[in-house]
């Protein structure tokens, strides 16, 4: 009998939770029980018009199907002016290049940064690729709490000295998944010397800069003063322009660390589909209108949310920024996990346990502002009527 091995790195990767949640919704569907699916954060929203209308254009063009190998003039052009009057930033085109969306980008950055056993800092409760992808850099990954007390931000002079000589590359991401938090400028203020005093490459994920509640305005950490020289930042079209099939994001930042990033991606990749790019193009040069209103969207879903848990008896903070809510398990409950299965079963709604998002996530459950306000509304009753919450 054959004894097929594989690498010892799968035995770290478990099947995708969201794969399994899917699983189990399935399985309640079965039952003809409405579900009301708040667990994975793909945009409900449609992309707009002009965006459909510049990939379908270009997909009916026969010489658009070969391999497109770099940016297209226009697409180069596009960001630069995004990022001067969005941000305030002023780009070159040596400082940014194309990645399959930034869970992609994650994923394989700490191949080009990283030698075997640098130390790798990232968030804990965070996203589960900023773990993945350095390990599968070999690098040795440590997390770093992000505790109430602390506003949620890491605590930069507490870390140890001994550790920080080693370590490499540090993740950092406001607003951050799953916790649902924003950084004040101050913080960046003081994290790019720091890292400039420990020679660490500062990694900022910028996924949800357009989707930020109550009046505060979504920053990239490259228009801080010096982050040029230590920082790169993911930049996706994903969440702000609903473009998330597409997979079309950026590495902007440092010139040396973009090309070195660049040339490792040479190896793997042949260029972001030419009608994607084109329709990269219409969502980066046209009106912010829509992105604001669809932030304004989210606002209300997450007033929907947060609001209507708290008055049936579920105390939970209200969501800063990014498409997602989070909160602790309701009083009576101590698994993150069993709770989020009771939920689907009982009230027929589906989050997310926090410990997908580590350790400091157990006891927690992540939600998706991904329905209208009058279904989330539906949902929270539903919670209620379940008899899960005690008031």
């Amino acid at each position: 009998m054959l004894n097929l091995q594989v690498a010892d790195r799968m035995k770290e990767y478990e099947e995708g939770i969201f794969q399994l949640l899917d699983e189990k919704k399935a399985e309640v569907e079965k039952t003809g029980k409405k579900v009301y699916n708040l667990s994975v954060g793909t945009p409900d929203f449609p992309p707009s018009e002009r965006i459909m209308k510049a990939v379908e254009e270009a997909a009916r063009k026969p010489e658009n199907y070969k391999y497109s190998l770099k940016e297209i003039p226009e697409l180069k052009q596009a960001l630069i002016e995004r990022y001067r009057t969005r941000y305030q930033v002023e780009l070159k085109e040596a400082e940014f290049t194309a990645v399959y969306g930034s869970q992609e980008g994650i994923a394989h950055i700490a191949l080009a940064y990283c030698n075997p056993g640098d130390v790798v800092l990232v968030p804990d409760p965070g996203y589960p690729i900023f773990s993945i992808g350095p390990s599968l850099a070999m690098a040795d990954v440590r997390t770093y709490p992000l505790l109430k007390e602390n506003d949620y931000l890491p605590d930069l002079k507490g870390m140890d000295s001994e550790l920080l000589k080693k370590t490499k590359m540090m993740i950092v991401s406001y607003p951050l998944n799953p916790i649902c938090r924003i950084a004040p400028d101050s913080f960046y203020d003081e994290l790019i010397p720091w890292a400039k005093e420990n020679n660490i490459i500062i990694v900022h994920d910028n996924a949800y800069s357009d989707i930020v509640y109550d009046g505060h305005v979504g920053k990239s950490i490259l228009s801080h003063e010096g982050a040029k020289d230590i920082c790169v930042e993911f930049y996706s079209l994903s969440k702000s322009f609903n473009y998330t099939g597409a997979r079309m994001g950026f590495l902007v930042g440092n010139e040396f660390l973009v090309q070195t990033f660049k040339k490792l991606r040479s190896q793997i990749d042949y260029g972001a589909f030419l009608p994607v790019q084109y329709g990269a193009v219409a969502a980066l040069t046209g009106s912010d209108e829509e992105v604001k209103a669809q932030c304004a969207e989210y606002q209300k879903r997450r007033d929907a949310l947060c609001s209507g848990l708290r008055s049936i008896g579920w105390y939970i903070e209200d969501s800063e920024g990014s498409m997602f809510a989070w909160a602790a398990i309701p009083e009576g409950y101590t698994d993150d996990v069993s709770f989020v299965m009771e939920l689907l079963e009982r009230a027929g709604v589906l989050c997310t346990p926090g410990s997908s998002f580590g350790k400091r996530g157990k006891g927690h459950v992540r939600f998706a502002l991904t329905m209208p306000v009058e279904r989330i509304k539906e949902a929270v009753k539903a919670i209620e009527n379940s008899g899960m919450i005690r008031k």
